[in-house]
C-alpha cells in the first residue's frame, strides 16, 4: 500500500484514539459528579441541622449536629481525594475546555477550606440561622457549578442526558433544601410574614421548573422513582403542612414546635431525592464507562480490518474514489452526481475510505444529537446572563431580576430563554452606543418599550 494510504490509516487510528481519551476524561468527570452529589447532600443536612440548632439556641440536634459533621467531613476528604487523583497527580493533560470546570473546582475547594470555621462561630452563636443558611448555600452552589461545568464540556450524547438530567435535579433537591430552611425559619419565629410566603413561593416555583428540566432529560426509571416519591405519604403531608403555611397569610402566630414537623417532613421527601441521585450518578458511572469500552472495541476493530485489508484485495479502492463520491459535497448548484467509469459496479466495503466515512458519519450523528442535549444547558447560560444584566443596569437583586424576565416572558408570550435573549441584546446594543463603552445606566426594555 503506498504511503500516503499509510499515513491516512494512521489519521483514522489517531482520531479513534482522541476519542477515548475524551471518553475517558468524561469518565473522570462522572466520577467526580457522584461525589459532588453526596457531599452536596452531606452539606445539604448540615445546613438543615445547623439551622434548627441555631434557632433553638443549642436545644435541639446538638449530638445530630456533631453525627453530621463527621459525615459530612468524610464526604469533603473523599471529593479531596479524588481531586488530587484526577487532576494533580501524573501527566494527566487537561483539555482547553475544562477551564471554566477547574475554575468551579477551586472555588469549591476554598469554601470548604473555610467550613470549619463556620462551623466554629455556629458553635459559639456568633451567626444566626438567616447568616449560616446563606454560607451553606453559597458552598453548595460553587459545588453545583462543578456539576453543570462537567454537563457543560461533556461530548457524548447519552452522558451529556444523564448529566444535565442529573445537574437539574440536585438543583431543584437544593431548591427543596432552602424551603425547609427558610420554612424552619418561619416557624422559629411563630409566624410568616408576606416576605417569608413569597420566597417560599419562589422557592416551590423553582423546584418546578428545574424538575420539568430533569424529565425531560430523564429515563424512565429516573422517572418513575420521582413519581414515587410525589405521590408518597411524606410528600403529601409536607403539601398540607405548605397549605396551612399558605394560608398564614395576615402573620398569624403558629406553635414553633412545628417546626421539627416540618423539618422531618421535607428532609425524608429530601432524603428520597438523594436515593434518585444516587441511582442516577450509578447509571452515570456505568454508561461513561460502557462508551469507553465500546470506543476501545471500535479501535480494535478498525486495526483488526485495516490488517485484513493489507493481506487482500479488500484495500484496493477504485481511483477517484473519494474526489468523485456523490456524498461528499462537490460543486455547489451540481443537480447530478458525477459519472466516473471506474467507480460503476464497485464496491466500497471494507476499504480504508470505507472505514474513514464511518467514522466521519458517527462523529456527525454525535454532534447532532449533542446540539439538542446541550440546549437546556445554553438556555441556562443565557438566563443566568441576562440576570447579571438586569442586576447592572437596574441595580436589582439576583430573585427580582428573575422576577422580572418571568413577568415579561408571561406577558410577551415567549419562553424564558427567548426574554433572557432580547435582554443580552439589548444590553450588547446599549455597551456599543455608549462612548468609550462607559457604565451609564440604560433602563433596559425588550423590545416593545416597556421596561423589563
Amino acid at each position: 500500500m503506498p504511503n500516503h494510504s499509510e499515513d491516512a490509516e494512521k489519521f483514522l487510528l489517531a482520531a479513534k484514539r482522541s476519542e477515548i481519551q475524551a471518553l475517558e476524561r468524561l469518565a473522570s468527570s462522572c466520577e467526580l459528579v457522584t461525589t459532588v452529589s453526596d457531599l452536596v447532600h452531606q452539606l445539604q443536612r448540615e445546613r438543615g441541622i445547623s439551622n434548627i440548632y441555631l434557632v433553638s439556641s443549642g436545644h435541639r440536634f446538638a449530638a445530630l449536629r456533631m453525627e453530621q459533621i463527621r459525615e459530612g467531613t468524610c464526604s469533603a476528604d473523599t471529593f479531596r481525594q479524588l481531586l488530587h487523583d484526577q487532576y494533580l497527580q501524573g501527566d494527566r493533560c487537561s483539555s482547553p475546555r475544562d477551564m471554566r470546570l477547574l475554575n468551579s473546582i477551586a472555588y469549591s475547594l476554598h469554601g470548604l477550606d473555610e467550613l470549619e470555621e463556620l462551623r466554629r462561630h455556629i458553635d459559639a452563636f456568633e451567626v444566626n440561622a438567616l447568616a449560616s443558611t446563606d454560607a451553606y448555600c453559597r458552598l453548595i452552589a460553587g459545588l453545583l457549578s462543578v456539576v453543570f461545568e462537567a454537563a457543560d464540556v461533556a461530548d457524548d450524547p447519552e452522558v451529556t442526558r444523564l448529566l444535565v438530567a442529573l445537574f437539574n435535579f440536585m438543583q431543584a433537591k437544593e431548591f427543596a433544601g432552602q424551603e425547609r430552611a427558610w420554612g424552619a425559619i418561619g416557624f422559629a419565629g411563630s409566624r410568616f410574614d408576606e416576605k417569608l410566603h413569597l420566597r417560599l413561593e419562589q422557592l416551590q416555583d423553582c423546584q418546578r421548573r428545574s424538575l420539568e428540566v430533569f424529565l425531560e432529560f430523564a429515563g424512565e426509571s429516573e422517572e418513575s422513582s420521582w413519581q414515587e416519591i410525589m405521590h408518597s405519604e411524606a410528600s403529601r403531608d409536607l403539601n398540607r403542612l405548605r397549605r396551612v403555611i399558605a394560608g398564614l397569610k395576615n402573620g398569624e402566630p403558629i406553635s414553633p414546635e412545628v417546626s421539627e414537623v416540618w423539618y422531618q417532613l421535607a428532609t425524608t421527601r429530601i432524603d428520597a431525592m438523594h436515593g434518585v441521585e444516587d441511582a442516577m450518578a450509578a447509571r452515570l458511572l456505568q454508561v461513561s464507562r460502557q462508551r469507553v469500552a465500546d470506543a476501545q472495541s471500535e479501535l480494535g476493530h478498525h486495526r483488526a480490518q485495516l490488517q485484513k485489508m493489507k493481506s487482500s484485495d479488500w484495500g484496493r479502492v477504485p481511483a477517484l474514489a473519494v474526489l468523485f463520491d456523490p456524498e461528499v459535497p462537490g460543486l455547489y448548484g451540481r443537480a447530478e452526481a458525477a459519472a466516473v467509469p471506474t467507480l460503476h459496479g464497485q464496491n466500497l466495503t471494507h476499504s480504508l475510505y470505507d472505514l474513514i466515512r464511518s467514522q466521519v458519519a458517527h462523529i456527525q450523528k454525535v454532534n447532532e444529537e449533542l446540539e439538542e442535549t446541550r440546549r437546556a444547558l445554553t438556555e441556562r447560560k443565557l438566563i443566568e446572563r441576562a440576570k447579571g444584566v438586569l442586576m447592572r443596569n437596574l441595580r436589582l437583586s439576583e430573585d427580582d431580576a428573575y422576577r422580572t424576565m418571568q413577568q415579561r416572558a408571561m406577558e410577551m408570550n415567549l419562553r424564558l430563554a427567548d426574554v433572557a435573549q432580547k435582554i443580552i441584546e439589548i444590553g450588547n446594543q446599549r455597551s456599543a452606543a455608549k462612548p468609550g463603552g462607559g457604565s451609564a445606566r440604560p433602563r433596559s426594555t425588550t423590545g416593545d418599550g416597556k421596561p423589563v
